[in-house]
């Protein structure tokens, strides 16, 4: 069986022409895209169903993955911008401004080094920080629980938003997160009505930062390792995986390929 409980009906995915996808341990697994994720992106961009990565991943990730993989834009840093690529060039757009932006990260830059350092808390900023434009990332793999919501009460008490994934806490100080970018992409670029929303789009993902999300998108994926953290999620996955990362990814994205077929047939 491809899920836990129940599979969706063909009925109720027929309409999907836009799938949102988190990245980390949900398109990868242990880090690494599988031969059969890749392809699963790819059959179902020839299906003409958009895939949109929607991560707390960097600016240098996105701009690799919307030039690389065929997607049809990527949101990157929890929110902060939407990329898309137009012909060789690639565009980001912001949710408020690469100034304004750049430098409230610059300034909460500062004040999550203090914190970490004034609280004596065993955390280290993430390797990637050079490539981001907006966020700050801090790795807590090897983290326990306890210590990684200490750091993220710290965080919000000095009004930072805090959005928790299974390698990162990503923080910034900013009212967006990854539904509100989500929402800016299917209105603006994709020209997708608020009532249509629901019909037309699925997600995939696999941790509390995907929350808004899963909340969002009726037609709402959790691959299998969010089972652990099913109960702190405030919105939960519509259908859940029976195998974890890019392997579930892979059952998802053919059991959308095959509605969709169904619906053509």
């Amino acid at each position: 069986m491809t899920f836990v409980d129940r599979a969706p009906s063909a009925d109720e995915l027929r309409g999907v022409r836009y799938l949102f996808t988190d990245i980390d341990d949900t398109l990868t697994t242990e880090g690494q895209l599988l031969p059969e994720t890749y392809q699963t992106l790819w059959d179902l961009n020839d299906a003409g169903i958009a895939v949109i990565p929607v991560t707390g991943g960097s600016a240098g990730w996105c701009e690799h993955i919307v030039r690389a993989w065929p997607v049809k834009a990527a949101i990157g840093e929890s929110g902060a911008f939407a990329v898309f690529r137009r012909g060789r060039n690639v565009i980001f757009d912001y949710w408020e401004g690469q100034a304004v932006q750049s430098e409230r990260q610059r300034r909460h830059l500062e004040t999550v080094a203090d914190i970490i350092a004034h609280e004596g808390l065993p955390f280290q900023i993430a390797h990637d920080q050079a490539f981001r434009l907006a966020d700050v990332a801090i790795d807590i793999v090897g983290h326990p629980a306890a210590e990684v919501d200490r750091l993220a009460t710290y965080l919000r008490a000095c009004g930072a938003t805090v959005a928790i994934s299974s390698i990162h806490i990503n923080t910034w100080i900013g009212n967006y997160d990854k539904r509100s970018m989500s929402e800016r992409v299917l209105v603006q670029e994709f020209g997708v009505s608020p009532e249509e929303v629901l019909l037309v789009t699925a997600f995939v993902g696999d941790s509390r930062n995907d929350a808004p999300m899963f909340g969002y998108i009726g037609n709402s994926f959790g691959v299998n390792n969010v089972l652990s953290i099913l109960p702190e999620l405030p919105h939960a996955p519509r259908w859940i995986s029976t195998r974890p990362a890019g392997l579930g990814f892979a059952d998802i994205g053919e059991t959308i390929l095959a509605a969709a077929k169904h619906t053509k047939a």
